[in-house]
């Protein structure tokens, strides 16, 4: 019996699916890559190893906790109650930043038995081999891969957008992918094929992008785009001043935060055409808000003034104003008890409530270069991994409460966008306008010898 493997044809924005031998990969060494030249993403002679380990997308909330300075956490804190990227509902049942729904089946990648002499050295991509011409083979000093790090792989690169892609989102109950570009374009994929089944004009590069349910939201100037998956029907929302650059959904309400730093709010009906009024604009920052997430009964804001807003889901009004970057905050993340801020000052830092109903920050992870994204999602054991995008064409792969690195992602441009998705699917979208498609490995199977 053939085993399936996926490969992309480098001149097509698809998946095609090709089989390969029983009993593994070839043990013969591609004479391609030794000399520093094959360009195949999947080739079928040896490059590089991929070690088995496994992940599972599900986040089991925890007592409550705190963090301290040696990166460990103890009982207390309350700042946020589930791991919510900004474009998951505060209302879901589930505390993972997915939609349990979403399209259920992307050609998974095959583990490799292939071998890759590598040298502790190698923490950056060959620029060399990036573009093909690479000579030294395995006697280089810079990694001849697009990752590092153990149980996960590249399933595909999907490619298509020709500016940096802005957004990924997976509605629920579809098989689709939709994606967003400054090249004012949307695109949506098949999850079973990779094939780019329709390109959407947008009228305006694309700022944003977030699903919710049949929903889909694309931010762009001075408007958000909204589709519904199920009926098919289409329609703008007016209000924003400036790009639209983060949008949310919490409490039956869509948040855009605008160029402008307003945060226009609008209310979800099942009574009115469109589905959607205006309900309020919250004013308070003073430069653009480029970031929003919701949880425990809170809306958080972050802009490039260097302040979190946290704002009441409820009366919509300003709670608190948080201090503690210096230089514009590029996303939120809600894990467990705490907030996660990322921010160009180079630093991931960690929030708790204090006794007074404020927030501290309990935690700095310094990075060496400015952070864009962040995404959350567990491991096999339950363990929280921090996807953690950084300004020097990589996204590192954490675990935390430690902030111990167990992997990393590399791309010839910076990383403006990650996402996870269902089954331990996550995915970048570069600034070249590739989005990659990345799968954790399913573990080895247990072998229970007979006594």
């Amino acid at each position: 019996m053939a085993t399936k493997v996926v490969r992309r044809h480098t001149n097509r924005s698809e998946i095609s699916v090709y089989a390969r031998p029983a009993g593994g990969p070839s043990k013969t060494v591609c004479a391609f890559w030794a000399a520093g030249r094959c360009t195949r993403e999947f080739c079928r002679f040896l490059h590089a190893d991929a070690p088995p380990s496994s992940m599972n997308p599900q986040i089991s909330k925890k007592s409550s906790l705190v963090w301290t300075k040696d990166g460990t956490a103890t009982g207390k804190g309350n700042a946020c109650n589930a791991t919510q990227k900004s474009n998951v509902s505060q209302t879901q049942k589930s505390n993972v930043p997915q939609k349990s729904n979403a399209p259920q089946k992307i050609n998974a990648p095959q583990r490799s038995n292939a071998t890759q002499k590598s040298n502790p050295t190698q923490k950056n991509v060959c620029k060399f081999w990036a573009d093909g011409n690479c000579v030294k083979g395995d006697r280089c000093l810079y990694l001849h891969n697009w990752f590092r790090g153990e149980g996960f792989s590249m399933l595909a690169k999907l490619q298509g957008h020709t500016k940096a892609v802005t957004g990924i989102a997976l509605p629920e109950r579809t098989n689709k992918l939709y994606s967003t570009s400054k090249d004012g374009t949307a695109r949506v994929w098949d999850c079973h094929t990779g094939e780019c089944g329709s390109v959407i004009d947008l009228g305006g590069e694309a700022g944003s992008l977030i699903s919710e349910g049949p929903w889909v939201f694309a931010g762009v100037p001075n408007l958000v785009k909204v589709w519904n998956t199920e009926t098919n029907s289409e329609f703008n929302l007016a209000g924003p001043v400036g790009q639209v650059h983060a949008m949310v959904v919490g409490n039956e309400m869509l948040f855009a935060g605008t160029q402008n730093g307003d945060i226009c709010v609008w209310k979800g009906s099942t009574e009115t055409n469109p589905p959607f009024h205006p309900a309020a604009t919250l004013k308070g920052h003073t430069g653009a808000v480029v970031c929003l997430t919701v949880g425990r009964n809170r809306l958080y804001s972050g802009s490039v003034d260097h302040t979190i807003k946290v704002w009441d889901l409820y009366t919509l009004q300003g709670v608190l104003t948080l201090n503690g970057h210096s230089g514009a905050v590029m996303s939120l993340l809600c894990w467990d008890q705490f907030l996660l801020s990322c921010s160009l000052d180079d630093t991931i830092k960690v929030w708790a409530a204090t006794e007074g109903g404020g927030l501290e920050v309990t935690y700095t992870h310094n990075e060496e270069q400015g952070v864009l994204d962040l995404a959350g999602m567990t491991d096999a054991e339950s363990k929280p991994i921090l996807l953690s995008s950084c300004n020097d064409n990589s996204v590192r792969i954490y675990e935390l409460p430690s902030f111990t690195e167990r992997g990393r992602l590399f791309a010839k441009q910076e990383v403006r966008t990650v996402e996870v998705g269902p089954g331990g699917l996550f995915f970048s979208g570069d600034a070249t306008g590739l989005l990659s498609v990345w799968k954790w490995m399913d573990p080895p199977a247990v072998k229970v010898e007979s006594s």
